[in-house]
């Protein structure tokens, strides 16, 4: 038997993903008696309810119940202690979308229709829609935050030159498979069982607890799978829970909430969009020596995560380069939008692109290569701290870059393409490359904790629970092989069960990338107690020390001088129960050395840094817009990799998942503040033709973390997606070709066709 972690093994539900057996909430069987949900949603974007007129609704057939606000028995909030945000409108609506009631009924079809007959009254108000009306009238959900470094002021006016631009992203739809849903049962004395497609079991039963006036151990979360989540399902599922919650308790029979995709759309937040300011000051050789920016966050209606998203914004500023000076100021913008939340990077897909764009334009004020003047300002020796306190140790960008510009043929692509745009009037090929170092850890430090709970039985067989969800990323089969790992079985002898608040609580939510970190880390502890107590029993009966237990292949060898016994794991495990030795044990894993001073915006808020470097090869049609991406070659720093398969799989998709946000994935509001790209037909997610045609992907090889992290293995979740920047290095050097690199490009992302038209238009004025 080899080595259970390194080793490229099988998601665990690999088999029922692709023949369709694997279990989701909508194919939990429905007891009798179970009802069906259906929201009822604001028409506007901002304006007073003045009334809400359910009585149709409940009149018609089939309509078991409908609850609003002031059907609330506890509080009315979805959020955090110090956060407001109702699980329905009360007196004031927000952004077009937000619920306002929920009907029940016996039939999702007739739930659905009742809803339609909801007489709604709102007195309309000035709705903010956009980030810079917000600026302007400094509405914002929270204060602005500075990361400050030095005296940029005077290290601008004395740089020997300097430049200034601005420019924008948008946000992003998380189109997860699995829709928002949620299956409450109650049971005895008013409890419930919640099964939720969340990232955050713990907030759904905290929220549900708040909304009915429970305590928490009266609701218990589970989750077996998610159908993806990539931080949508990480706050939003809680009040899609809440509501089912609340109407469970109320008529007392089970009931289910699952929005179709239009209503996912429209009333759950998204990746935020921002829209950026920045001078840069640099020598005649391209170093950077002084940054002032300004990122300005379109936050929606209410604080959600917003606070977390603009602290990692502002943290990735810098990416892969040092800043002697720099002041980087942080705007929450409040508008009368969705409230914008997690979504895989967590801000920090927004805060390297300023670089980016910053060292494109340094390049061809000069006249330089953009790409030599990026390796000119890589950290490195005497270089190494961040501007807001942290040193960036174990620094593997040269090498990511090296490799991937060795690895892709850069130099010679580069002279190939120029040639054949020299060539082509009308087609125009770009290359991009983009180097990342990505910070590993929650913002929030309390968060950097998980719990694991790990039985043995006496046949061999292992059971595994932790506070991490599997949203199809392969978290369980990663943390099952660690628990391999410590007792020496073969995996097939570890069951990751559902997980469940009632089983380890008080759990962090899976995201940041850290569930395999924190999870990890807890399942060790628990197993490896196990381990010990084993060691010790059968030290003492079969009279050996302790050094003498050897785990090994599925068997426990008792290496005594004279003697050489082997029994199977599960004969030592049944013995241990006899002897009553408990074989079920908790771990515990809280991350070392993260500390953050959010008002200061400085200290060590990652444990760990992950590096990358990509190449991009993109085709544009200058006369249409469209664009393509032809090639893409990755280097991805993972550490000593728990499960290469697993990670290879993060690492591709990720990067078609960043793709789409900057080039096809397009949000858009009319003119009263109504999402209006609501499904698949006007949201246009990237399809497997979208692929690049040549994908190459590795990882970095030799480079086992330095830090404790579980393993030696580093996290994938996230980075990877911000590889995706080298498309939109490439795309504007597509588009600078058209007017011969004569001038620098602006191009606001996602790239769609009429912004590289756009783009182009500037280049003829």
């Amino acid at each position: 038997m080899s080595g259970q972690v390194h080793t490229a093994r099988r998601h665990d539900s690999a088999l029922k993903h692709v023949t369709g057996q694997a279990l989701y909430i909508d194919d939990i069987p429905e007891p009798p008696g179970t009802l069906h949900g259906a929201l009822v949603l604001s028409p506007i974007a901002s304006g007073r309810l003045r009334a809400l007129d359910l009585s149709q609704a409940a009149a018609a057939r089939g309509v078991v119940g409908v609850f609003a606000a002031a059907d609330i028995p506890g509080h009315n909030n979805i959020a955090g202690a110090g956060k407001d945000e109702p699980l329905f409108a009360e007196s004031k609506v927000e952004f077009a979308g937000q619920p306002l009631a929920l009907v029940v009924a016996d039939t999702l079809d007739a739930a659905r229709a009742a809803a339609e007959r909801t007489v709604i009254d709102i007195e309309p108000g000035e709705a903010i829609l956009d980030i810079a009306t917000a600026l302007a009238k400094q509405s914002y959900v929270q204060a602005p935050s500075t990361i400050l470094r030095g005296d940029p002021d005077s290290a601008l006016r004395s740089a020997p030159h300097r430049l200034s631009a601005a420019f924008s992203v948008g946000g992003q739809e998380h189109f997860y498979l699995e829709g928002q849903v949620a299956f409450v049962l109650p049971g005895e004395d008013g409890d419930l069982i919640v099964h939720s497609s969340t990232q955050h079991p713990t907030e759904v039963q905290h929220v549900c607890a708040e909304i009915l006036g429970y305590d928490f151990n009266r609701v218990t979360t589970v989750v077996r799978r998610l159908g993806g989540g990539f931080g949508g399902k990480e706050s939003n599922a809680s009040w899609v829970a809440g509501a089912a919650a609340l109407a469970a308790a109320k008529t007392g029979r089970p009931v289910k909430l699952r929005l179709p995709r239009e209503v996912d759309m429209i009333a759950t937040g998204k990746r935020h969009g921002f829209d950026y300011r920045y001078t840069v000051g640099f020598d005649d050789e391209g170093r950077v020596l002084a940054l002032d920016a300004v990122l300005a966050a379109d936050a929606g209606w209410s604080l959600d995560m917003t606070p977390g998203v603009v602290a990692r914004a502002l943290t990735h500023v810098d990416n892969a380069y040092w800043l002697p000076h720099v002041r980087a100021i942080g705007y929450a913008c409040r508008t009368n939008r969705q409230s914008n939340t997690a979504f895989r990077g967590f801000g920090g897909p927004q805060g390297v692109v300023v670089m980016e764009d910053a060292i494109d334009r340094i390049a061809h004020h000069l006249g330089r290569d953009a790409n030599a003047v990026r390796a000119l300002n890589f950290y490195g020796e005497g270089r190494d701290e961040t501007p807001y306190g942290q040193k960036v140790d174990e620094n593997h960008l040269a090498r990511c870059w090296a490799e991937v510009k060795r690895g892709s043929d850069f130099d010679r692509r580069r002279a190939e393409i120029d040639a054949f745009n020299r060539a082509n009037p009308v087609l125009k090929r770009g290359l991009g490359l983009f180097p990342l170092k990505f910070g590993i850890s929650f913002n929030i430090p309390h968060m950097n904790q998980a719990g694991a709970l790990v039985h043995v039985y006496t046949d061999g067989s292992i059971r595994l629970n932790h506070g991490g969800t599997e949203m199809g990323q392969g978290l369980f089969v990663k943390v099952a092989q660690v628990v391999a790992e410590v007792f020496k079985v073969d995996l097939d002898r570890i069951r990751p069960s559902a997980t469940s608040t009632a089983e380890v609580p008080n759990t962090s939510p899976t995201a940041a990338s850290t569930g395999s970190d924190l999870n990890g880390w807890a399942a060790w502890e628990a197993a490896n107690t196990l381990k010990q107590r084993m060691i010790a029993f059968a030290a003492e009966h079969f009279g050996a020390a302790p050094a003498d237990i050897e785990f090994a292949d599925g068997n426990v060898r008792i290496a005594k001088p004279g003697s050489n016994q082997v029994l199977s794991f599960g004969e030592l495990a049944r013995l241990c129960w006899i002897g009553r030795v408990s074989l079920s044990a908790t771990g515990f894993y809280k991350t070392p050395k993260v500390h953050w001073d959010g008002a200061a915006m400085r200290g060590r808020p990652f444990f760990y840094f992950s590096f990358g470097a990509a190449a991009a090869e993109v085709a544009i049609d200058a006369l249409t817009g469209e664009s393509r991406v032809l090639r893409a070659d990755l280097v991805q720093d993972c550490g000593a990799s728990l499960n290469p398969a697993i990670d290879l799989g993060q690492i591709e998709g990720a990067f078609v998942q960043g793709q789409g946000w900057l080039t096809c994935e397009e949000l858009w509001w009319d003119k009263e503040g109504r999402l209006r790209t609501v499904g698949p037909s006007t949201y246009k997610i990237p399809g497997s033709r979208d692929v690049p045609a040549i994908f190459n992907v590795r990882m970095l090889d030799n480079a086992p973390s330095r830090e404790a992290t579980i393993f030696r293995s580093k996290a994938v979740g996230e980075p990877p997606l911000l590889l995706a920047t080298a498309v939109w290095t490439a795309l504007k050097d597509a588009i600078a070709a058209v007017g011969d690199h004569r001038t620098a490009v602006r191009l606001d992302a996602p790239a769609t066709p009429e912004r590289v038209l756009a783009a182009i238009a500037t280049l003829k004025t």
